[in-house]
């Protein structure tokens, strides 16, 4: 038996072009479900999964995550969106089309006999020269533009959400939740970690009734109506277990022969829970928050020591609080020596901890907490799909300006960017004397998807667009009194092209950088392959006589 047929028992194998031809179908397929989402004008997607839950998102990486594919080439897209999420958190639609289209030119090439590794070998130049003339030509710095272009940032991401109409109203919002969090680390660096923004949803009212609240807020309440509902100079204790009466753990039992000293048991097993809380109380802590339950017999105890207790918080909102109040979370009383102790050290202190309503939602406001300031906001909107879509659009914008902050950076969007640097690809292509030419000159043409996609999204005409702005660019880079016209790009509502810069039309220079570079590796990962082995399910057939009879 030969080692081909060998390798093909049990499964499907299929080699060359064709398997190329059905990776670059699979990867194209993917790209047009979410091409239409695309830019300030594109459409909504709404899904439908098994259980009958519905979303309702123009969100590149959300429609791919809860699209369940199954072609292995599909999927490395599906994975490079979900890799641009975490990254930049904005631009994943635009990064899914790049890396389809750069598959699309690139079978074209092969047809033409052109070698995988030539095409490889010259989109890796490609997208080496882009980002480098893009840092170096398209790249404008915030300190030059002022504040206004951290907002109009904000604004752009927010173009293409369903928060749109409304988006001077939160940008200001995103901006100033962004500045909230902001630290500067030992090193000296400042970082603005935007998970310290709590985003919570209540549906009801309208969108613009959205507010930004200064402190955490804790979507709980006071465990007891007798509790005091504000406490000024707080001593906060975060724990990760139940304050509840003590029982056995599974299989131990207690076995008595006196009746009477099943009272002293009981009583035993709440003075337990009532010695732990008192250890917690007497570390000098105001302010219980635990993630478990809390016995309402316990709660007299919180109540005469004038104490504010919070039940069933949850874990991932603890967490930020000891960040933020510099607490330690408390898993658990016991120490080294196996004795129940409460150290004053794994306190939190904040200036107010409060239970204020805001909305219509009774909530925990921590303020000015100690170790890190915090923010949160309250979005309001007409139903749940829609609260959850702002909830996804106000963390894109969020990026956004955490990327604008700490790269201090931006770039024209409305295609400018990806026409300029088709136009210089282009022309560095002819003086490349190797094979490498083509692909170059492939990935040029690649590049004017974006502007192409935008302008068919909004109805307007894109041949006649897109040509518009190819001849502005051209002229910015071969005359120098023109250079001006290198910020050129779409105004998609009006169909004409204009100066994006002073239209406030930005995005953040890393988010096109990493977008090119992902989309230039997904595409060459997936041109790499030229052989897939399927193998087959494991048929279980009927049994064989020899085991019938046993």
């Amino acid at each position: 038996m030969s080692t081909a047929t060998q390798l093909l028992v049990g499964g499907e194998r299929t080699t060359g072009r064709s398997v190329r031809s059905q990776n670059v179908m699979a990867a194209l397929s993917v790209a047009n479900i979410i091409k239409s989402s695309l830019g300030p004008v594109g459409l909504d997607k709404m899904l439908v999964d098994d259980v009958g839950d519905v979303t309702v998102t123009n969100d590149g990486a959300t429609i791919l995550k809860l699209l369940e594919v199954e072609h292995p080439a599909a999927k490395v897209l599906v994975e490079l969106a979900e890799l641009q999420d975490q990254e930049v958190g904005d631009g994943t639609s635009s990064v899914v089309i790049v890396a389809a289209e750069l598959l699309k030119h690139a079978e074209d090439l092969i047809k033409q006999n052109v070698h995988p590794t030539s095409i490889i070998l010259g989109y890796r130049l490609a997208c080496k020269e882009a980002c480098r003339y893009l840092q170096e030509n398209l790249t404008l710095k915030v300190d030059e533009l002022g504040k206004d272009c951290i907002i109009n940032a904000a604004k752009t991401s927010m173009s293409s959400k369903i928060i749109g109409p409304d988006s001077d109203f939160f940008a200001n919002m995103v901006v100033e939740a962004a500045m909230a969090v902001k630290r500067t680390n030992q090193k000296g660096e400042t970082k603005y970690p935007i998970k310290s923004v709590n985003i919570l949803k209540a549906h009801g009212r309208s969108a613009r009734e959205s507010t930004l609240v200064d402190g955490y807020a804790l979507n709980c309440t006071a465990a007891s109506q007798a509790m005091p509902l504000k406490i000024v100079k707080a001593k906060i204790a975060c724990l990760d277990f139940s304050l509840q009466k003590a029982k056995m753990n599974l299989g131990v039992s207690v076995v008595i022969s006196d009746p009477e000293k099943l009272d002293a048991i009981r009583q035993r097993e709440y003075d337990i829970t009532k010695e732990r809380i008192g250890k917690i109380l007497a570390a000098g802590a105001n302010v219980v928050l635990t993630t478990g339950g809390i016995d309402d017999l316990c709660l007299k105890y919180f109540v005469e020591a004038s104490a504010m207790a919070v039940r069933r918080c949850k874990k991932e909102d603890l967490k930020r609080i000891c960040r933020a109040t510099g607490a330690s979370l408390a898993v658990s009383l016991v120490n080294l020596e196996g004795e129940e102790t409460f150290d004053a050290t794994l306190l939190g202190s904040a200036e107010e901890v409060s239970q204020e309503r805001i909305c219509d939602d009774e909530l925990i406001l921590i303020k000015k907490p100690a170790a890190h300031s915090a923010a949160s906001i309250i979005l309001r909107g007409p139903n749940d799909f829609y609260v959850d879509e702002m909830e996804r659009s106000i963390h894109d914008s969020l990026c956004v300006v955490k990327r604008v902050f700490e790269s201090n950076s931006v770039v024209p969007g409305g295609g400018a960017v990806e026409t300029a640097l088709s136009i210089y690809l282009e022309n560095l292509a002819t003086s490349i004397t190797s094979r490498e030419q083509l692909a170059v000159a492939a990935f040029a043409q690649a590049l004017l998807i974006i502007p192409k996609t935008l302008a068919v999204n909004a109805a307007q005409d894109s041949t006649d667009l897109v040509a518009k702005l190819r001849a502005f660019h051209n002229a910015a880079q071969t005359q120098q009194d023109k250079q001006s016209l290198k910020w050129v790009g779409l105004d998609l509502y009006k169909g004409a092209v204009r100066d994006n810069v002073k239209a406030g039309v930005l995005e953040p220079a890393v988010s096109k950088l990493k977008s090119f570079k992902f989309a230039t590796e997904a595409a060459i990962t997936i041109l790499r392959i030229d052989d897939m082995i399927k193998i087959a399910p494991e048929q279980k057939g009927p049994r064989d006589e020899a085991d019938m009879c046993h």
